[in-house]
């Protein structure tokens, strides 16, 4: 079907269905555009950001145009690529109708179709009962799609918008509640389901909104509070039984009406604010601030606020006023003074419906206003003089505390005193810091004072504070004050004049000569004292000595300037001066003497050994000269070797090479390896010269091809000094004596160990009642001595002694014993002690042996003695008749005998 005929038969069917597609019939004649000059609309009054509020309606002949919309408000509103015109913020519609332009343009030819739109508020909702529910519910039409003449039949989207719905929060119900009906056109010859998506319905939270499938009927299933969700933006849709979509959705934007359920809630339940002292009125204090959760472009979020009460109420019961909109408070009268009052309570009121007593809800805070010092108070000394007293040349000393009081509050700039001298102290010799915690001027030295040049100050003084004072506020005559300031004379110590003192000298002044005098003053002018005693408080070198009265330094040694006590030709000494006053004082002063050099040191060669090589080449050996003195008693140094013995001048020969140094060479062409001692004579520049032979020590080796020495052993051997010999041997010595030390004292520890053992104490042994002391001799018949018995006790047969068969009944019994090493014969006949010994050792270590304390056994001693029986001490008459007193007289070695026989009768 052409084109043509199409229109033809849809312009017939307009005709007869001119109501239900009016839409539908006047595209018909299709002209691209807006449909009309000026397009209405009637939205709610609070608009938010993002909410869409209509949809402009633009006719296109080509559907394949990109038209591009556009606002002459951006600011406010915002067309989208489909028309729908959206609020690009909040903001409330004035009673009168807000217009704008929306403009469309042809992104290909540039052209461009304007309309103007107007936008009414929605009358405000009034119901007192809260009741919304309508005799009749609105219905919402899905809108029809127009005919495309260049495509198969098909709907698109009609221009315009479903105005939002208005429902008001906390609503009593009853529930669901009806709010409108979505219903489609087709839905007589198709089986129609409805649905809504989004937030309040599918979406959290969900259940909120639900719609009759069959019906299309949109309800609430509870009320609704404006300050959880303003507004909801939900979208209807239409399909078949089979689920295909038979309309395009729909958005369907229900705005929630406020209701004043909110009290004005402050930020703070105390606010905290200052004020200066002495403010003018009309100064800002601070601002309170609340906030009300109801809609604050409606009467239920305005709030107003005012002062309910001030305490205290002086000096007047309304010192501050608040500004009922924004919360500004600020003064309204004069007399705001910290000393008087330091803080004010107000009481805060604010009230939403725009501060409607009746009808708004209120909520009270507390506001604190402290009243902050400002220097009106200038600070005042306590007395008009203050004295103070302070030695003479003492600093860091106060003398004298300075009292101010002060009426602003304490430890602030206003309170804090500064103090400054006007006068009294030309030189700068008092300083006055203050006291942090008490507020007092501490009057201090800072530069010694001299009681000989001045014996009293007096100071001028001026307090203020460390902030100007308030305008208007003079400082009083007690600001000022006058400080008396005593110096106590004392004694001071004595000074040298000049100290240091510089003394040039030539070195090699001679002892006993008068250097200089170096004498000191006394500062004390005023007390009695004796004249200045000097003596040496420093002399290293011990050069000098001073007179005690007149201070008169003569030397009492040469003076030399090569001396390890003068550093850079000067030398110090230092002198100490005392007086006699209470208590007694000392100063001391310091002598430099320069020391000039005089040529008194003959150089010197530089090193005194040397080595070279037995052949011609290579054989140089350099030298240096040293010299103690300085220029110009030092180099250049002239070399040179002496005439005799000849064999030097044969052998060696010199060349200079320098000022200080020289080359020392074989003249012949072999010297035979060994050490030679080669003189040379040195000779400074001096005037007079200083010349000197100083003996260089050379040691001639047989070297390699690079001129080491290969004669090891004779190098060695000649490097080896007499004293380095000495040494040696010395230490070899005493190391033989500290070895042969300790054998001797290890034998003879082992000797006292072993006495130990044979020794028993005289006084804890009752067997030394009778003392065995060396015997003389029994005359003749005692000296038939057989000694070698002693020597070889071993070497004497036991059965020659005595018979087979005849025995002690105590002896031992004869049986077979472990054999134990023989010990040697001695070596000497009279070395019977080393018999004993080691007698007493083998039996210490036999196994058989007996115990200490046991009955022991002795060998059978033989018989036939020449000496007399000891029988003769048994008396034949008895104890009675004996007298033994006399063992009282023989000592206490014989007190046991004497108690048992002599004495009285028991």
């Amino acid at each position: 079907m052409s084109c043509e005929l199409a229109g033809l038969v849809l312009h017939t069917f307009c005709l007869v269905f001119q109501a239900p597609i009016k839409a539908t019939c006047e595209d018909l004649s299709c002209k691209t555009g807006f449909p009309e000059d000026v397009h209405s609309a009637v939205v709610s009054r609070s608009v938010h950001g993002g909410q869409p509020l209509l949809n402009v309606r633009f006719r296109s002949c080509d559907g394949n145009k990109k038209i591009h919309f556009g606002s002459s408000e951006p600011g406010d509103f915002r067309v989208g690529e489909d028309g729908v015109v959206y609020a690009e913020r909040s903001f409330q519609l004035s009673a009168e109708p807000t217009e704008f332009v929306v403009s469309a343009q042809d992104k290909e030819t540039q052209q461009e179709w304007q309309m103007r739109v107007k936008l009414t508020p929605e009358p405000a909702f009034t119901g007192a009962s809260e009741k919304v529910k309508q005799e009749k519910i609105e219905e919402i039409i899905f809108p029809w799609q127009q005919y495309k003449h260049s495509s198969p039949l098909k709907r698109q989207k009609r221009d315009w918008v479903i105005p939002p719905i208005n429902l008001p929060e906390n609503s009593k119900g009853p529930f669901p509640q009806e709010l409108v009906r979505i219903r489609s056109d087709r839905d007589k010859s198709l089986s129609l389901r409805y649905s809504v998506t989004g937030p309040g319905a599918d979406q959290p939270p969900t259940g909120i909104f639900i719609i009759n499938p069959i019906s299309g009927q949109l309800s609430v299933t509870k009320p609704l509070d404006r300050e959880q969700i303003a507004s909801f933006h939900l979208r209807a849709h239409a399909v078949d039984v089979n689920g295909n979509q038979v309309e395009n959705p729909i958005d369907i934007v229900i705005n929630v009406i406020d209701m004043n359920d909110n009290r004005p809630e402050f930020l703070h339940q105390v606010w905290n604010g200052t004020v200066p002292e002495g403010s003018k009125p009309g100064t800002y204090v601070m601002t309170v601030t609340a906030i009300d959760a109801d809609d604050p472009n409606a009467q239920n979020g305005m709030l107003r606020y005012r002062i309910l009460s001030q305490a205290p109420s002086s000096p007047s019961p309304n010192m501050f006023t608040i500004n009922n909109e924004t919360g500004d408070i600020i003064t309204v009268a004069a007399g705001l003074d910290r000393e008087k009052v330091q803080q004010y309570t107000l009481i805060i009121q604010a009230t939403d419906m725009e501060g409607n007593p009746t009808y708004g809800l209120s909520n009270t805070a507390t506001a604190v206003i402290a009243v902050t010092d400002v220097n009106d108070n200038p600070p005042e000394f306590t007395a008009m003089t203050f004295y103070g007293e302070v030695p003479e040349n003492r600093v860091d000393v106060i003398v004298a505390n300075l009292t101010v009081t002060d009426k602003d509050q304490p430890h602030t700039p206003a309170w804090n005193a500064l103090y400054r001298m006007t006068g009294g102290d030309p030189t700068g010799r008092f300083t006055i810091l203050t006291d942090p915690n008490s507020n007092d001027g501490l009057v201090t030295v800072v530069k010694p004072i001299d009681f000989e040049t001045n014996r009293m100050f007096v100071l001028t003084v001026a307090a203020e504070n460390q902030v100007p004072l308030a305008k208007g506020i003079q400082h009083p005559p007690q600001s000022t004050a006058t400080v008396s300031i005593t110096v106590i004379d004392v004694n001071e110590s004595p000074y040298f004049v000049p100290n240091p003192k510089l003394v040039r000298q030539e070195e090699g002044l001679m002892a006993g000569s008068m250097l200089t005098t170096f004498t000191a003053q006394d500062p004390d002018r005023y007390m009695q004292q004796t004249s200045l005693r000097y003596s040496k408080l420093s002399d290293p070198a011990n050069w000098l000595k001073i007179d005690p009265v007149n201070g008169q330094i003569t030397t009492t040694a040469v003076l030399d300037r090569e001396s390890i006590y003068v550093q850079n030709n000067m030398y110090n000494a230092t002198f100490l001066a005392s007086d006699n006053g209470i208590p007694p004082m000392s100063g001391t002063g310091t002598l430099q003497i320069y020391l000039l050099d005089i040529n008194d040191n003959a150089p010197q060669v530089h090193p005194k050994e040397a080595t070279t090589c037995e052949t011609l080449q290579p054989n140089a050996i350099n030298i240096t000269a040293v010299d103690p003195d300085i220029d110009p008693n030092a180099g250049p140094f002239a070399f040179e070797l002496p005439d005799t013995p000849a064999s030097i001048k044969r052998n060696w020969t010199i060349v200079r090479i320098s000022g200080d140094h020289a080359q020392l060479s074989l003249r012949i062409r072999f010297l035979e390896a060994g050490i030679y001692d080669v003189p040379i004579v040195i000779t400074d520049s001096g005037n007079p010269h200083a010349s000197s032979t100083s003996l260089l020590k050379v040691k001639v080796c047989q070297c390699d091809l690079n001129g080491d020495c290969t004669d090891v052993d004779r190098i060695v051997g000649a490097g080896l000094g007499t004293g380095a010999i000495i040494a040696i041997l010395l230490c070899i010595i005493i190391l033989l004596i500290l070895v042969l030390m300790f054998v001797v004292w290890m034998k003879r520890r082992d000797k006292e160990r072993q006495a130990k053992q044979l020794l028993i104490d005289p006084e804890d042994d009752v067997r030394d009642n009778i003392l065995k002391y060396d015997e003389e001799g029994g005359g003749e018949e005692d000296q038939d001595y057989d000694l070698s018995q002693l020597q070889q006790p071993d070497t004497l047969e036991p059965d020659a002694i005595k018979p087979v068969g005849i025995r002690r009944l105590d002896e031992r019994p004869i049986h077979a014993e472990p054999q134990y090493p023989v010990r040697s014969a001695a070596p000497h006949p009279g070395d019977i002690g080393d018999f004993i010994n080691e007698g007493l050792k083998a039996a210490d270590n036999d196994p058989t042996a007996p115990p200490y304390d046991s009955l022991l056994v002795f060998d059978y001693e033989g018989s036939g003695s020449t000496a007399g029986s000891l029988s003769s001490l048994n008396s034949s008459s008895s104890g009675g008749e004996q007298d033994y007193d006399y063992l009282n007289d023989w000592g206490p070695r014989f007190k046991k005998l004497a108690d048992m026989y002599g004495g009285g009768d028991d």
